[in-house]
């Protein structure tokens, strides 16, 4: 499990493509103080396991499942990435819960300016949108942020400069695509409104009312 706080930024430094599969190899520094084979470290928000580490370089496999649902097949040689190691038993829960398992992704349509912050809006599909609510929260590229705004079609994120400039924000345009992770909340609780169906006749004790009683 990640908190989607960013402990640094990567950089890719090889990557193998295979028939529908790569070894990407990134170098990175402060989380080889503690790194072990078989850790999990996210990558972009991606849960990615340590099969070789060396010199301040580890490589991780990326399967065609990992491709196919995220944006790591678009990095190439010196692309900046961001980095989390799985979160210690005795860490702060800086952000919020963060598995590594990617949902989808998403599109940046507008960054902008505003004092001392700066909005990424975000287009994607309504698969996504769905879950994406209000002051809720959100992983994009594995950085845990909340959501300012929600749109049909979009969501909005406003972003402290500390935020941008210790993660791969800084490097991002318009055009670029970001990975998205929503929050699992959302979908267990989905999962337990519609479990069953009309041939099994199972349905669930959850309502909206009760959900609404409760403070969801």
């Amino acid at each position: 499990m990640f908190t989607g706080i960013v402990e640094e930024i990567g950089k890719i430094k090889s990557i193998k493509n295979g028939v529908k599969s790569s070894i990407l190899s990134i170098q990175g520094d402060r989380i080889f103080e503690d790194i072990h084979l078989g850790d999990s470290i996210a990558v972009n928000g991606v849960c990615l396991t340590v099969i070789s580490f060396n010199n301040k370089i580890f490589t991780a496999d990326v399967m065609n499942e990992t491709l196919r649902r995220s944006s790591l097949g678009n990095l190439k040689v010196g692309s900046y990435v961001n980095l989390e190691r799985a979160m210690s038993a005795n860490g702060r829960f800086g952000g919020h819960i963060v598995s590594g398992h990617i949902d989808g992704v998403g599109t940046i349509i507008k960054i902008e300016k505003d004092d001392n912050a700066i909005w990424y809006t975000i287009k994607s599909e309504d698969k996504l949108m769905k879950y994406i609510v209000e002051k809720g929260s959100i992983a994009i590229d594995g950085i845990s942020l909340t959501v300012a705004k929600v749109d049909k079609c979009n969501f909005s994120v406003s972003i402290i400069p500390h935020t941008v400039n210790e993660t791969i924000l800084s490097h991002k345009s318009v055009g670029d695509n970001v990975n998205l992770e929503n929050d699992i909340i959302g979908k267990y609780v989905e999962k337990l409104i519609n479990f069953g169906d009309k041939s099994n006749k199972l349905e669930s004790n959850i309502t909206m009312e009760f959900l609404m009683e409760n403070g969801y």
